[in-house]
């Protein structure tokens, strides 16, 4: 691990009905979280993108006062690396939240020395750690981090993160031209993201024999609840990963082709939602995301156009939120066709078949690049917070007419039911 400088923390003050102060440099809600009259304990089987909680949590999380908070977790230009993409963020058992990002070194380009870097919050978001490092031997590229959460693996949990890792002297996919050129490889923490193991490669049986370029999830895998409870599971290009002895073992099921970064949940029903970026053929052919739904035992059926969902050629991201009722998917993408712009945050009631509510992360233009300078949108990734709301890392491009070498960043945002809502009621 590296101790660098802490980063950067930024606000932006929005109206909510709950009163604001501002202390330090930083800002704290009063009056913004009703805390439910019953305190939830931690359950004994979650996914590692929900925390099961009772009606009356749910219910108090969706009347609390609306709430929206953003802090500049990676910071460009700062900490010794040119840019930081690739989000991915999970939260252990204590409530520690856990950001992980690609650190870029000298550009912002996907290819050359960028390592696997990470910080942490022990607060729920408000303020973040030092920057971390959990691998970054050599000069090679370590990307694609997708970290899954095993809520029942020692006193601590167990936070699983794959990454995808090839030589730094490749700088195009037409490099990748062998087999093994592209490799899979897995870190652990036993200690909430503190200390992570050496990375152990395991590309002989997670790589399919016919690949060539691969690429995990990124963003995050699940631990099932309701089909093979606590199975790992993590999404890959043109597979599932997955695990049933907590990561003593793995082994992978093929799926159909054609996308290229995915995201995963399970429906209440056990089944299996995967939805991903369209690969270009599939992407030109609608411009929306793709779904299949299916398991691990029973296969899945080939790709179907989501037509509610647009997309930018990016990857997106998606959780569950609660079980009971009524029962939530979050999903955030660009909701864009030709930019990473206007990220849009969307609720889903009926297991991700259509998604009734919705509202823009930023209130501002963010697609006409011509009179703005940074330009907010891309990967992003999700998790439920301690506090009931949901924390999301939202990549930034510093200087839009300045791609080849601005800086990239990762800003974290926390907001809850109550603001997505933004004063619509929900289906009953």
């Amino acid at each position: 691990m590296i101790a660098l400088p802490a980063s950067k923390i930024f606000c932006k003050r929005l109206a909510f009905r709950g009163a604001l102060a501002i202390a330090a440099n930083y800002m704290i809600l009063t009056g913004c979280m009703k805390k439910p009259s019953n305190t939830l304990a931690l359950p004994t089987e979650a996914t590692a993108t929900e925390t099961t909680a009772p009606a009356s949590t749910a219910t108090a999380a969706a009347l609390a006062p609306p709430i929206h908070i953003t802090r500049l977790v990676f910071d460009g230009g700062t900490d010794g690396y040119h840019s930081y993409r690739i989000p991915s963020i999970i939260r252990t058992k204590n409530g520690t939240l856990i950001a992980f990002a690609e650190g870029r070194r000298w550009n912002n380009s996907d290819w050359g020395d960028i390592n696997l870097v990470y910080k942490r919050s022990f607060d729920n978001g408000n303020t973040w750690s030092a920057l971390g490092e959990v691998i970054g031997a050599g000069n090679g590229t370590w990307g694609n981090p997708t970290a899954v959460y095993d809520w029942h693996q020692g006193p601590n949990g167990r936070v699983w993160l794959f990454m995808s890792w090839h030589a730094g002297d490749h700088d195009e996919i037409s490099d990748i031209d062998t087999w093994g050129k592209r490799r899979v490889k897995v870190s652990y923490s036993d200690d909430h993201g503190a200390t992570w193991s050496s990375p152990a490669d395991l590309t002989n049986t997670l790589l399919p024999p016919n690949y060539k370029w691969d690429a995990m999830g990124p963003g995050i895998g699940i631990q099932t609840v309701f089909d093979h409870p606590g199975r790992l599971i993590i999404p890959a290009k043109g597979r599932n990963i997955y695990s049933d002895d907590h990561g003593a073992t793995w082994q992978y099921q093929l799926i159909a082709g054609g996308t290229d970064e995915g995201t995963i949940v399970e429906r209440m029903d056990g089944q299996l939602l995967r939805n991903d970026r369209p690969g270009s053929s599939l992407w030109e052919a609608s411009k929306r995301r793709r779904i299949a739904v299916g398991s691990i035992e029973g296969g899945f059926p080939g790709w179907s156009i989501e037509n509610e969902l647009p997309d930018p050629k990016c990857e997106g991201s998606i959780m569950r939120y609660n079980t009971d009722h009524p029962a939530r998917i979050i999903f955030l993408n660009p909701n864009s066709t030709s930019k990473r712009c206007n990220m849009t945050v969307r609720i889903s009631y009926d297991e991700g078949n259509s998604w009734a509510r919705s509202r823009p992360i930023y209130d501002w233009n963010t697609c006409d690049y011509a009179p703005i300078t940074v330009a907010k949108g891309g990967y992003s990734s999700m998790i439920k917070t301690a506090d009931y709301a949901i924390g999301a890392l939202i990549e930034i491009n510093e200087n839009v007419h300045d791609n080849a070498n601005s800086h990239r960043s990762i800003e974290f945002h926390k907001f809850n039911l109550a603001w997505i809502l933004n004063g619509q009621s929900e289906p009953q």
